[in-house]
């Protein structure tokens, strides 16, 4: 029988505590889901489990149920004696997720529970400033810290150039630059990784993420192709999302590359946090930032110190997600209703955690 340290998994003490809530349960985490299995990795090693239907049940969408990286709550520690069952999922500190792609509503969950959220873009044919826009919305939604990744620098005929313009739109976000055919490609993510700490790597398929965690792991786990030299894009790899110990520390989420990132929340603010203070200006608080005298907004634009299509992401961006007319505190009542469900179930989970500690 397997003694596993789960605090090299990310175990807290916050799970810790929330985990005692259990009676009689057994904590892990997902490392793997494959349809309605689960693969979790325990106190006693690795272990299948499926959803509870009391769970299953009472979930409203997609969200409610187990993703990688989420620490759930089984009726035994392994799976000796038959499948486990997933009777809990706790409190996500932390969540990436898009709207389901073909549908009106559904939410697909990229990642739960990670520090820092690597957004990779290749520095070739896969540039696209439009999509690191909306990349960075959900990023910065999440509340992990976000990263941007520009990979395959060994493609791009004028870095500094690229630069300049991620800079332009990465406000509050670290930018580092990679290649993959370099050995020590991947020594500026290095910083971002630490024990316990867990990191995801989102992005277009074959951006370059396989290769980036096969450095960090020190091995070709994971299966990587060569770009096609017809349109300069790489092909898609990883099939399935996954957890990964990394041998100097930490945990790595590798995620399938996405074809295209629709939304239905989003953190505008912090992606576009310049837009945000230039409105801070304007002479009237619900400016539209087209017609109005004394927009600071328009002004920028007319000055150059601000792309005119940056302006258009950032209000394409706000009717996609449906935040048009939103206050503030509104749409951190939002946020509050996607992590927890609602202000109530918030308050109930500190509550529970709390009188728990007392005990």
């Amino acid at each position: 029988m397997e003694n596993i340290n789960l605090e090299l998994y990310g175990l807290t003490p916050r799970f810790s505590q929330e985990a005692t809530l259990y009676e009689g349960l057994f904590i892990a985490r997902v490392t793997e889901q494959h349809r309605d299995l689960y693969k979790l990795i325990g106190e006693r090693g690795e272990y299948n489990a499926a959803v509870a239907g009391k769970l299953a049940y009472s979930a409203a969408g997609g969200a409610d149920f187990p993703a990688v990286g989420d620490w759930v709550m089984t009726d035994r520690a392994d799976d000796s004696a038959g499948t486990a069952v997933i009777r809990h999922i706790l409190t996500r500190k932390s969540l990436f997720a898009r709207k389901a792609a073909g549908t009106a509503v559904a939410t697909q969950i990229i990642a739960a529970n990670i520090d820092t959220v690597f957004i990779c873009m290749a520095l070739n044919a896969d540039f696209n400033l439009r999509r690191l826009e909306r990349y960075l919305t959900v990023a910065f939604d999440s509340m992990a810290a976000p990263v941007i990744v520009l990979t395959k620098a060994d493609l791009c005929g004028d870095l500094a150039a690229r630069l300049a313009e991620v800079s332009a739109v990465a406000v509050g976000a670290d930018t580092v630059v990679s290649s993959g055919k370099e050995d020590g490609g991947h020594r500026d993510i290095l910083p971002y990784i630490g024990a316990g700490k867990t990191i995801a790597f989102i992005g277009s398929s074959g951006v370059g993420k396989s290769t980036l965690i096969n450095r960090l792991l020190g091995k070709e786990l994971l299966a990587t192709r060569e770009i096609r030299a017809d349109d300069g894009r790489g092909r898609h790899t990883t099939t399935h999302r996954q957890l990964l110990l990394l041998p100097g520390g930490g945990i790595v989420i590798d995620t399938p590359g996405m074809r295209e990132l629709q939304l239905d929340h989003g953190d505008l603010a912090g992606a576009f946090a310049d837009i945000e203070a230039l409105a801070a200006n304007c002479k009237y608080n619900d400016c539209s930032h087209t017609q109005e005298p004394g927009c600071a907004v328009r002004k920028a634009i007319e000055t150059g110190a601000l792309p005119a299509e940056r302006l258009a992401s950032y209000e394409k961006l706000q009717k996609e997600i449906g935040y048009e007319g939103l206050n503030s505190r509104q749409l951190e009542q939002e946020k509050i209703r996607r992590m927890f469900g609602g202000l109530g179930e918030m308050k109930q989970v500190m509550r529970n955690a709390k009188n728990k500690h007392k005990r």
